[in-house]
């Protein structure tokens, strides 16, 4: 068993002298402002106008076009109160690098700028050519002045209240840029069969990093061509009451598509988004400029008057496509027919387009196993500046083994085990059943004796039906069919509201109706979007409303009552047969449910189809929906804790998760509801536990289900709200959305957070228990979640000064993949042996025998591997072998696990005894606290372990009553760390839909990085 773990991570040794770095710098120059403004809004509203000149695309230009040159974003006013932050410059570069914009080469890229600042619509007339011509010789006339700044602190920082390390915001970019460039100057990389040389990438003044990437490589995988690079952010990072920063290597795959679809004769471009490419050239940008192995950022959008695809105009991309001479910017139609032609070594712009899940199967698999990073970091290391150390290697803290908890069952081996854990399994879900249906409002009938429960299936196909009725009563431990095979099949066809087919299962305890109807009338068929309705907001909510009316009504006929809430599992089509992703029925089936009070579980239609091929997984899917379904109502089994005393009796456990509402009115701006979750254990023990969730209209905790159920109605669409900026169909007219509306927005979010929080925690007053919360989610809508605001045993609200937490309550804060914010890590093997990825709960290594100082507060959690994920973890992703048999063979095409090490922070707890009544009748040990939260991850009804603890999961998984998942609803992003695409399951994870949205704008750009 693995003892130990090490991480990528890397911070400055105590003691050891500053890491500094010398620098030119470039203040923005100020008087450009008042001019480009006026060309800026020419021929906007006034309402529209902006009253700070936007410089982004320049800056992203300014970053690929200048080889070493690293852009600061300008500051911005901050979120609510607050001093506004100190100016820093606007641009920096290495003081031994040469001029990055020498002679005409900056008044090249000045102009070409000009020209994204002018409204896309604007006539060409005469008064605007006259501004263009005076803001040119504005930009022109007076010349860039570099001055030196010597002996820059990349690592040094004041630490705040709470004894945690505070970087200056120019620190994030110029320490990544800095390691980055000493890790470019290595030797290349070596492997069996080849070396990756690495080019640094262009990074956004808002990106917060550093990119380094391999130049491509090509494996032959059944008899095909597939390319991919190996990828290293480098990113700076805190931990909570931790002094000092650290830098993160995170090592990552980057497939390139290179396929066309045999039918277009190109590549599979999502109309919906931008796709990203990758652009190289030989010789630079331009003339003069210091030559370069950086690579370019460039998207391809569709251009919807020649159906077909151009670069954006108003990116760094439209910059360097006006820079650019005949010849040397390629043509779309040419690099999507013929996009191998453009990858690898050869002459001129070479051109790279990033694979996405949307584009079908990519058969190089996504990340690397730990042996193999583990060598790529080692490599890294050597580039590291004197006095720069990894941190400490992790050891296993409080629990035996894994830190499994008391009620997780060992793994069965051999067929019969496996079977009758599989009965013992059916049979506790089903005692759980009668148990909640009381608690949960789920009897349907009076009582006497037994529960009654009544649930639906509402098929579109008899073998879905078939496979469906019998893994409902499998997933139940119930005998028989239901009575379905005494039913011709006549019966199920005819079945319709208020007379559906009717299969019945009773016990002792439970009687259990399947209630069967066939989806008729087109309810399960796409939307149908009305041509005549001018905007696509508009078409796709009247839709999404007709649906959700017709289905609710469907289902009311049939006896549906929302004061009882249900379940059904519905069949529907996959995704990929809605040629236009607006007319998946999926959100408006789930509302439609909903608001008749029947909790949705979904199932897809078993196809033969090459893209879907589903046919032989399709008892599995009906079996897991049904599990997922239950979850929905509340039947869940608790990790019951192994601390005994060390924890008080009876702890329950809430969870805080933001949901993301729809556009909210005219404003268009994304809205977050808090959602918050309370898991109690019963005294039958065995986990049992009842599921509520915080209404906040009338401040109580409620069922699970009515608590989902209610979320419905804060995801109304309003038709007459604009569409959101830059989607298909937006309207002409659409107005901005300004940087100062997000922040108004936003404030006013947290203020409603903060109401929420106040009432939600007071309800909590009296009863021990550990409130959950989750870093990236949460932090900007509570900020005190943020590693630079947070105190150890204290806790602050809204604009109030920090406070004791209640005598009751316990703060733990998780913090998962998002932002590379948790570093990679690999367990430590004995020599000779490959390093692994052992599950377990850890700790620093304490300096004596003694338990672990209650000041330390942070530790970590990791988990199993999945069965699915049975391979090597010397599995290596670059060497091409050859085999016995004398071919060539390469294990680029199998698929790498790459789990999160998941941190685990104790905020707030009790560590010493009041001296008066009431406090905890023995004080808390943060330890204890943390290895309780590592358990919750480790659910015993669960196949494998949540990437969350299991409060957090449930509250994460009220976003599909709020808004459609990423996973259900968009084309997927290309992945980086090992998760593979399939077909989206309601009871998925909420972290990894997270990690799947981008940052918001306000967190990354109105206020220091949000760490």
């Amino acid at each position: 068993m693995y003892r130990e773990i090490r991480r990528s991570a890397y911070h400055l040794a105590d003691p050891a002298a500053p890491w500094t770095e010398d620098y030119r710098a470039l203040c923005f120059p100020e008087h450009w402002q008042s001019t480009l403004l006026t060309l800026h809004n020419h021929g906007r509203p006034e309402a529209d106008w902006q009253r700070v000149l936007p410089t982004r695309n320049l800056d992203t230009a300014l970053q690929t076009l200048a080889p070493e040159v690293i852009v600061r974003p300008r500051a911005r006013p901050p979120i609510g109160e607050g001093p506004m932050p100190p100016e820093d410059f606007w641009m920096y570069v290495p003081a031994d690098a040469p001029d990055p914009l020498p002679g005409r080469a900056s008044g090249q890229v000045l102009n070409a700028w000009l020209r994204t600042l002018v409204p896309r619509r604007s006539e060409p007339a005469p008064e605007l050519r006259a501004l263009l011509m005076r803001c040119s010789d504005e930009l022109t006339g007076t010349p860039l002045s570099w001055e030196s700044v010597p002996g820059v602190d990349l690592l040094g920082t004041n630490p705040t209240d709470g004894g945690t390390a505070a970087p200056e915001p120019r620190q994030f970019q110029l320490a990544t840029d800095a390691l980055a460039r000493r890790i470019r100057s290595l030797d290349p990389y070596p492997f069996e069969g080849g070396e990756l040389r690495f080019r640094a990438l262009p990074r956004g003044p808002r990106d917060q990093g550093a990119e380094l990437m391999s130049q491509p490589l090509c494996r032959t995988i059944k008899r095909k061509e597939w390319w991919f690079s190996i990828t290293l952010n480098i990113s700076l990072h805190t931990a909570p009451f931790d002094p000092r920063p650290r830098l993160h290597l995170h090592w990552g795959v980057r497939r390139w598509a290179t396929h066309t679809r045999s039918d277009s004769g190109r590549l599979p471009l999502p109309y919906g988004q931008a796709t990203t490419v990758h652009l190289r050239p030989k010789i630079p940008w331009l003339a003069g400029v210091p030559a370069t192995e950086r690579g370019a950022l460039a998207r391809l959008r569709r251009d919807r008057a020649s159906d077909g695809f151009t670069w954006a105009e108003n990116d760094p991309a439209g910059i360097l496509h006006q820079l650019s001479i005949v010849g040397r910017f390629p043509a779309p139609d040419r690099l999507l027919a013929d996009p191998a032609d453009w990858i690898g070594d050869g002459p001129g712009v070479r051109a790279a387009v990033v694979h996405s899940n949307h584009m079908g199967v990519h058969e190089v698999g996504p990340g690397l196993m730990p042996h193999q990073r583990s060598q790529l970091t080692t490599w890294a290391e050597t580039a590291l500046p004197a006095g720069v150390v990894r941190l400490p290697d992790l050891v296993r803290g409080r629990g035996k083994g894994i830190g499994a908890p008391a009620n997780r069952r060992p793994k069965p081996v051999g067929e019969p085990a496996k079977k009758a854990e599989e009965v013992r399994a059916a049979l506790a879900r089903s005692r759980a059943l009668v148990v909640l249906a009381d608690r949960a409002g789920l009897t349907s009938e009076p009582a006497d004796g037994q529960a009654h429960v009544t649930v639906r299936l509402l098929w579109r196909t008899a073998e879905l039906r078939r496979h469906a009725v019998r893994e409902f009563a499998k997933s139940l431990g119930l005998d028989g069919d239901g009575g379905a095979h005494v039913l011709p099949e006549q019966i199920f066809d005819d079945a319709r509201p208020g007379h559906p087919a009717v299969l019945e299962w009773r016990t002792s305890e439970l009687v259990v109706r399947l209630r069967c109807l066939p989806l008729t009338g087109g309810l399960g068929d796409r939307l149908v979007l009305d041509p005549a309705v001018r905007r696509k907001g508009e078409r796709v909510a009247r839709a999404l409303a007709a649906r959700r009316r017709e289905l609710s009504d469907w289902l009311r006929a049939d006896g549906a009552d929302r004061n009882c809430p249900s379940l059904a599992l519905v069949e529907i089509a996959h995704r990929s047969t809605f040629r236009e992703a607006d007319t998946d029925p999926k959100f408006a089936n789930r509302l439609g449910c909903a608001d008749a009070g029947v909790l949705t579980q979904f199932v897809v239609t078993p196809s033969g189809e090459r893209r879907i091929a589903n046919v032989d997984t399709v008892e599995h899917r009906a079996h897991h929906a049904w599990l997922d379904g239950f979850r929905q109502l509340g039947v869940r089994v608790l990790p019951e804790h192994t601390l005994g005393g060390d924890l008080p009796e009876g702890l329950q456990y809430a969870a805080l998760w933001m949901v993301k509402r729809r556009k909210d009115g005219p404003t268009r701006l994304p809205r977050h509801l808090p959602a918050a979750v309370l898991v109690t254990p019963l005294p039958e023990g065995s986990g049992l536990c009842v599921v509520r969730g915080w209404d906040d209209d009338t401040r109580t905790w409620i069922p699970y289900p009515h608590f989902l159920l209610g979320l419905v109605k804060k995801a109304e669409i309003d038709p007459s709200a604009p569409d959101e900026p830059g989607s298909v169909g937006t309207a002409d007219d659409a107005p901005r959305i300004t940087a100062k509306a997000r922040r108004t927005n936003l404030s006013e979010q947290r203020r409603e957070t903060a109401r929420f929080l106040q009432r939600m925690l007071y309800s909590l007053r009296n009863h021990p228990t550990v409130l959950i919360t989750h870093a990236q989610n949460s932090r900007s809508h509570w900020p005190w979640l943020q590693d630079g605001q947070i105190e150890p045993d204290m806790i602050r609200i809204g604009h109030a000064p920090p406070g004791g937490i209640d005598d009751e309550l316990r703060l733990v804060r998780v913090r998962g993949r998002v932002g590379r914010e948790t570093a990679q890590w690999w367990g430590l093997a004995e020599p000779g042996k490959a390093h692994g990825q052992p599950a377990g709960f850890w700790a620093v290594r304490p300096s004596g025998d003694a338990r672990r100082n209650p000041g330390e507060r942070v530790f970590h959690s990791s988990t199993e591997r999945p069965g699915t994920f049975a391979i090597s973890p010397a599995l290596d992703r670059l060497a091409a072998r050859v085999n016995a048999a004398g071919n060539l063979t390469s294990q680029a095409g199998t698929g790498a696990w790459n789990p999160t090490l998941v941190e685990v922070a104790v905020l707030g707890c009790h560590t010493e005894q009041d001296a008066e009544p009431p406090s905890p009748p023995v004080p808390d040990e943060p330890e204890a606290i943390a290895l309780a939260t590592h358990q919750l991850r480790m659910a015993p009804d669960y196949p494998v372990a949540l990437s969350l603890p299991l409060p957090l999961h449930l509250a994460g998984l009220a976003q599909a009553y709020v808004l459609p998942t990423l996973a259900a609803g968009e084309p997927g992003a290309e992945t980086t760390e090992g998760e593979t695409a399939s077909e989206p399951s309601d009871d998925s994870d909420p972290d990894a839909a997270d990690s799947s949205r981008p940052v918001a704008e306000h967190e990354a750009s109105d206020e220091p990085p949000l760490r």
